[in-house]
């Protein structure tokens, strides 16, 4: 009998999942939130995963649980597991990623290194971070965010007045306070770890991001050969190691002004930053999160050209009409991996990707650039 895997979720990650879980022969289900999502092709279900009788009938006939993002309730997860299912990450390494404030907190008890933070639950507590930080912070919500939504870059505790009114409402209870980090690029870790302890990791990457989305990769990072490689690859390890994390970990990084690496944020599951890794690794990111949650020997990790680059599709033709494209696209760019989502453009959306791979990283990158923006 094949192995099955359920992903909750029914987003690009979960789509993305569908061809090596093909490869590989598993029998891959998906419980999509609503019909006509991305991954509605896998999808076997549809239903809300904030409901467990819902989630515990669609665990029922499969091996492992693993998600296409990280908002499954804490309760959810619990029952899951008094049930008896494999959850892969666990709720214990999955709390650390559904709460900023429980993040930091936790990479601060492990001294990893971190942006200077606090959590503020009043505008007083948010003026004495300014007052001890320049004048200047970072604001996030401690959950929900992504994609740039949830941060604001604050000089006066009115800039966050609502979220501040927000507190006893949206059960947040305190906002999560950061320096603003005076940074030269910002870098991505990936790497996959087992649950009998394998862990093997991807060439760290650099990333460009615009208006708080990913718009670019470049793998690997461009002079990041030796102490940078380095330490970024020994955190996203120790995280994975004390955390306990099982399946991929993407941890972005900002490289400071001294080369230091500061912890941005983390993500327990296949991340943007590793698409590039479908056609340009030994295994992709989203092959090697099928195998590591469901403990099976870990592929190799290495790069199949020296460069790559993924440019996202952000937005989409203004006619919505993305297949028109495919032609010139094709034509003109023979060498690039076209993916696409499944879903309907609009502006800021990842709808797509492309990744270019080749010997020399500047030309790799014009030539990614000029094969996304067939689709602008």
């Amino acid at each position: 009998m094949a192995l099955r895997v359920g992903v909750i979720g029914g987003g690009q990650l979960a789509r993305m999942m569908v061809p090596p879980a093909i490869e590989l022969g598993l029998d891959i289900r998906v419980l999509a939130e609503d019909e006509g999502m991305s991954a509605g092709i896998a999808a076997s279900a549809v239903g809300d995963y904030h409901d467990t009788p819902t989630v515990l009938g669609f665990a029922r006939d499969v091996d492992v649980i693993t998600f296409d993002h990280e908002h499954v309730p804490q309760e959810v997860l619990g029952a899951l597991v008094d049930a008896g299912v494999a959850v892969h990450p666990g709720p214990a390494a999955l709390a650390v990623a559904q709460d900023k404030l429980v993040m930091r907190a936790r990479l601060s008890e492990l001294s990893l290194p971190v942006p200077d933070w606090a959590a503020v639950a009043d505008a007083g507590a948010l003026q004495a971070f300014l007052d001890d930080h320049g004048g200047r912070a970072i604001v996030k919500t401690p959950r929900g965010g992504y994609d740039g939504k949830g941060v604001r870059v604050v000089r006066h505790p009115d800039d966050v007045a609502d979220w501040l009114t927000d507190l006893q409402t949206n059960g947040f209870g305190a906002l999560l306070a950061e320096e603003l980090v005076a940074f030269t690029r910002e870098l991505a870790q990936s790497v996959a770890r087992r649950p009998s302890g394998e862990i093997v990791a991807w060439p760290v990457v650099e990333t460009v991001q615009r208006d708080g989305v990913c718009a670019e990769v470049i793998a690997p990072a461009p002079d990041s050969a030796g102490r940078i490689a380095d330490a970024a690859e020994e955190i996203a390890v120790r995280i994975a190691t004390e955390l306990g994390v099982t399946g991929v970990l993407a941890v972005e990084l900002f490289q400071t002004e001294d080369d230091r690496l500061l912890i941005n944020e983390l993500a327990m599951r296949p991340h943007n930053t590793g698409h590039w890794s479908i056609d340009a690794a030994t295994t992709s990111q989203f092959e090697q999160h099928l195998r590591a949650v469901l403990d099976l020997p870990l592929g190799a990790t290495g790069m199949l050209a020296p460069s790559a680059v993924m440019i996202n599709v952000l937005g989409g033709p203004a006619d919505g009409d993305i297949a028109a494209r495919y032609p010139g696209a094709l034509h003109a760019f023979p060498e690039a991996k076209f993916h696409f989502y499944g879903k309907a453009p609009r502006p800021g959306r990842k709808v797509g990707h492309v990744t270019v791979a080749g010997d020399d990283v500047d030309d790799v990158t014009y030539r990614a650039r000029a094969a996304a923006a067939r689709f602008d």
